[in-house]
């Protein structure tokens, strides 16, 4: 009895299964779609046919497709070629006409002996030319446009070549790499010829435009693919390193000299493929800023043309993937976090500056620098992933702080995360500063690159929130110390002095805000943006000046209100003010010298003369440039002007009522002096009142206010007395003069502790007693002299009716 024949032995069926292929000559699309189908053991016998029919019939499908592109390709060359000879034989027509008008041009010329023939060749001659040139331009564009059509054909073939291998589930190898090079090549030739027409014939818009579109969906193709590929070759070469042996503890371990790059330990045919690869990816982005800085043609290129490093993005984005599994586990601890990423980006920037500069150098691609991107690439990666996981948890934190009224950890968490992102941008820009900072971009894109804090950049809502949170705990600690009655006294020990403050007679309170505000500038230097600084600078800075000008104006109220500054206390308390105000001004002043806040102003006027907003024209020189710091400042000294001269209102007021009864008596100036008295009794009281009043002022006040008000003093002081004893109607004998000027010399005597010549603080008083002390010939020829003779007697600060008023009440005899 024979045995029935094995289904593999039959020679009668149609084909035959053949065994599968090993594994490793597999690409991963096709394990996963085996892997998809063929779960079990079981689907193996069931399945396998039913799948091997259904990829038989999709082949059969891809190819009748393939076929059919194939005939609409040929017909397009068929067309392409009759097109083309057809252009040929215009083109030899014409010649052939050109020819035959030369010549006939020439015997017409040598046989015409009459002025006619020569009058038309004259008419004639310039149509002909035009219309030479004309033909010469049409032929020029159809070369151009013939030789652009093989270019992005040839680019299109490559393309196709890739796309194909890719649809086969072909495993890249060198001849992909080897097309894709070429079809770069190519692309730098198309985009050369297109950058000439830009330059020779900018008419042609519609050829460049035709052309563009057909590279760009090349490009579409080209550059998706060749970045798959690097990333298949990457992995391949062990890219990127395994994280797992790395835990907390680990973090903070100095030295990369133990961290292995693996690009490095690739030697052979692997090593020559990825170098390819790269080039091949760098050389495609030299080839796309190249086209965007054509097609940007006089707009601001800069901005566009900037882009991080491909193949570099490539490096950060796999090793960046593998450390989130770590963050997810230090949510709570975000200083994990940065240190992580830190030590990753350390340990890898030499490496990627000795071994992947040289072929960014290669490629052309100027204006790169590996160990620059590496580090911005990572610190970009942060940023994103702060600004997609980190902050928005604890915003929301913050809103439900907000909505319960309850104070929880939020806030303290928030300026913790500020201070690890500050701490961050320092050590990562320490690490950047030996790359060599391109110095053909703006300092704000350059902070930008390597600075976590960008993410406010976006998001200026969370930069108003960080100054909201800032500005109150700064509150809450300058209110602690204005409360506080040791900090307004010069006498508390242990404070820290301003330099100079015991000249500026300074209290403690005016180191503690400039402390404070100091370390909120101090926080807001780290971010990447000249305008995100002046906004956190005016959010934070601002009302904290505004709240202590509004203490220090409520301290002097207060004074006033409960003894009209009557008192010395009073007088005391406003002095104490004026100091802090005046110790505060100073410092505040060399900072708005500070390159910080004068880029803040620059800034400013930028941003106005741009948005159009006010008169920016017509601003002061002065004005130009002022941040908000100086309008504050400004706000302090109009504060400090105002009651310094409010201090010298109310002497000047005590002076009035402690000398009244001696301005009412004016029969005094018409008595003998009394004997062995130098000054009057009425006027004594008056003069100790002064110079008790002084005294105070100096012991407590700082020199340069003390200075203005007593010469405030003395100037108001002129005008009185000048107005009530000299143009008042009183008569003056010698003995009155005498006594006159007895009080007077007291007087000014009061002053002389601060000035060598005080009476030149009083000129109108002065000029008063000098008329009354000349002789009686000599005051009546200045009735007659007028304005020569004041001039002559130096009488500069009194008008001619008031010296004939003083000279009228002078009695001799």
């Amino acid at each position: 009895m024979t045995r029935p024949a094995s289904p593999m032995t039959r020679t009668e069926h149609p084909t035959r299964i053949l065994p599968l292929p090993p594994i490793s000559s597999l690409s991963r699309t096709t394990l996963a779609c085996l892997n998809a189908k063929l779960t079990a053991d079981e689907d193996l016998h069931h399945l396998a046919p039913v799948l091997v029919s259904e990829l038989r019939t999709e082949c059969d499908s891809l190819d009748r497709s393939l076929s059919d592109l194939s005939h609409h390709f040929n017909q397009l060359l068929a067309d392409y070629s009759s097109h083309s000879n057809q252009i040929g034989s215009n083109f030899e027509a014409i010649r052939c006409k050109l020819s035959d008008l030369r010549s006939s041009t020439v015997s017409s010329a040598s046989s015409s002996s009459d002025g006619g023939s020569g009058r038309l060749l004259g008419e004639e001659l310039p149509a002909l030319a035009k219309e030479v040139a004309r033909v010469e331009a049409v032929r020029t564009y159809a070369e151009t446009a013939l030789k652009l059509d093989t270019l992005v054909g040839d680019i299109e073939d490559a393309v196709s070549v890739t796309l194909n291998r890719t649809l086969r589930r072909h495993p890249s190898s060198n001849n992909s790499v080897d097309t894709r090079v070429s079809a770069i090549r190519t692309l730098k030739l198309t985009e050369a010829i297109l950058s000439s027409i830009a330059k020779s014939n900018p008419q042609w818009t519609r050829l460049v435009l035709a052309v563009d579109h057909r590279v760009d969906r090349a490009l579409a193709v080209l550059r998706p693919q060749a970045v798959a590929d690097h990333r298949s070759l990457l992995a391949s070469l062990g890219w990127p390193p395994s994280l797992s042996s790395l835990n907390s503890s680990s973090l903070n371990v100095k030295g990369s000299g133990e961290v292995q790059n693996p690009l490095f330990t690739v030697e052979g045919d692997l090593k020559h493929q990825y170098c390819k690869s790269f080039l091949a990816l760098c050389s495609l982005q030299e080839l796309q800023r190249q086209r965007k800085s054509r097609q940007l043609e006089g707009h601001n290129r800069e901005v566009a043309l900037r882009q991080p490093l491909w193949a570099i993005e490539e490096l950060v984005n796999p090793i960046f993937i593998d450390s989130q599994h770590h963050f997810s586990k230090w949510i709570d601890k975000p200083e994990f976090i940065f240190a992580l990423v830190y030590k990753i980006t350390r340990d890898y920037v030499d490496s990627m500056d000795d071994l992947l500069q040289p072929l960014v150098d290669e490629a052309l691609l100027s204006g790169y620098s590996c160990r620059e991107e590496w580090v911005s690439a990572m610190v970009t990666s942060l940023s994103t992933y702060l600004a997609k996981e980190i902050l928005p948890m604890y915003v929301a934190q913050l809103e439900e702080e907000s909505i319960s009224g309850i104070r929880s950890q939020a806030r303290i968490s928030w300026l913790h995360l500020i201070d690890l992102m500050i701490s961050f941008d320092k050590r990562i820009q320490s690490l950047a500063a030996h790359s060599g900072i391109l110095v053909s971009l703006p300092e704000d894109e350059n902070q930008h690159k390597i600075s976590s804090l960008s993410v406010f950049c976006d998001r200026p809502d969370w930069l108003d929130l960080w100054a909201e949170i800032e500005l109150s705990d700064t509150i809450d600690k300058l209110k602690q110390e204005m409360e506080d009655e040791r900090s307004w006294s010069t006498k508390s020990l242990g404070a820290a002095l301003l330099s100079g403050q015991e000249d500026s007679k300074s209290p403690p309170i005016s180191s503690v805000i400039l402390r404070l505000l100091s370390y909120v500038v101090d926080r807001c230097r780290s971010l990447p943006s000249i305008s995100l600084k002046s906004r956190f600078v005016r959010l934070t800075c601002v009302p904290i000046i505004q709240k202590f000008l509004d203490c220090l104006l409520l301290r002097c109220l207060e004074a006033e209100g409960l003894t009209a500054l009557t008192d010395d206390d009073a007088l005391v308390k406003v002095a104490i003010s004026l100091n802090a105000a005046r110790g505060f001004v100073s410092i505040l002043k060399e900072w708005c010298e500070d390159v910080f806040f004068l880029e803040m102003g620059l800034d400013q006027d930028d941003q106005l003369e741009t948005s159009g907003v006010g008169d920016f024209s017509g601003r002061s020189m002065e004005a130009k440039g002022e941040n908000d710091i100086v309008k504050e400042v400004d706000k302090l000294e109009r504060f400090r002007v105002e009651w310094i001269e409010k201090l010298s209102t109310v002497i000047l007021r005590g002076f009035d009522a402690s000398c009244r009864d001696y301005m009412k008596n004016r029969k005094q100036w018409q008595e003998k002096g009394e004997e062995g008295w130098g000054v009057s009794r009425l006027f004594l009281g008056a003069l100790e009142y002064l110079q008790g009043k002084l005294s105070v002022l100096e012991e407590n006040l700082n020199a340069m206010d003390f200075v203005r008000v007593w010469r405030s003093l003395a100037s108001g002081l002129d005008q009185f007395i000048c107005g009530g004893i000299f143009l008042s109607n009183v008569k003056f004998n010698d003995g009155g003069v005498k006594k006159l000027s007895n009080d007077l010399e007291v007087l000014f005597g009061v002053f002389c502790t601060w000035c060598l010549r005080p009476e030149g603080f009083f000129p109108r008083t002065s000029e008063g007693l000098k008329l009354l002390k000349m002789e009686k010939k000599l005051l009546q020829n200045g009735l007659a002299g007028g304005e020569r003779w004041l001039k002559d007697n130096r009488i500069s600060h009194l008008k001619a009716g008031e010296v004939e008023k003083i000279v009228k009440n002078r009695v001799f005899g």
